[in-house]
């Protein structure tokens, strides 16, 4: 098992029309809309990480 993950701010912005985005520091790192389907499991918290392990 992987070390816990933490973050130092999450802010969850209310959309409309089915908008779901998920942004790390302003960038778009999944986004339904431009996939045109849900997320898969986990699939949000992989592109989460592989934005910030590069800090």
């Amino acid at each position: 098992m992987g070390a816990p993950h933490v973050l130092e701010k999450v802010v969850l912005v209310p959309g409309g029309g089915g908008i779901f985005d998920v942004k790390v520091d302003g960038a778009t790192v999944f986004s339904k809309h431009a996939v045109g389907r849900h997320a898969e499991p986990g699939e949000v918290l992989r592109a989460i990480e592989q934005k910030t392990s590069g800090r």
